[in-house]
């Protein structure tokens, strides 16, 4: 079953632990990119905005200024846990928060630090997102599609599913 929340709350609660998101942008050719992208926010930035730090010579901020509509997806599958973010994706020229952000991870691509001229901050304003969260063990999954496989009918109470709404 789909509920529609905009409950922000279980939504963070489920990405702030997985390290990279598939970002996924359109291409200049027109063909739809996806690369692993790190998510900087911290524990107070947990709101309607996904930041990410970029190469500005790279092909994924050229195609973010060319095409803004983006979709970033999260997978846990240690957890059975999935995420899909659509959003807007835009440059933000903001020192405060490159350096609220940067880290030690950051710093493996930016050597230069949160000043380094290569580094783009970017935003990703959520427009929606969906999730999937599993939790019941595999044990019972597998039961529950086995039934579905032998009756024909679709398996229920897989787990929650959920849409978030921002606007």
């Amino acid at each position: 079953m789909t509920t529609d929340t905009v409950d922000t709350a279980k939504l963070w609660d489920m990405i702030k632990d997985i390290k990279f998101g598939m970002f996924t942008a359109r291409h200049g050719n027109g063909h739809l990119h996806s690369r692993p992208m790190t998510t900087q926010n911290g524990a107070n930035d947990r709101g309607a905005v996904l930041w990410f730090f970029m190469s500005r010579q790279g092909d994924p901020v050229a195609d973010l200024q060319a095409a803004s509509e983006v979709n970033v997806a999260y997978a846990d599958t240690g957890c059975d846990s999935y995420v899909s973010v659509s959003g807007t994706a835009r440059l933000v020229e903001d020192d405060a928060k490159k350096k609220e952000l940067f880290n030690t991870f950051a710093k493996a691509w930016f050597p230069g630090g949160p000043t380094d001229p290569d580094l783009a901050l970017v935003a990703v304003v959520i427009a929606h997102a969906d999730y999937w969260d599993v939790k019941t063990n595999k044990a019972v999954q597998l039961f529950r599609m086995a039934k579905a496989a032998i009756t024909g009918e679709p398996p229920t109470d897989m787990g929650e599913h959920a849409k978030v709404r921002m606007s």
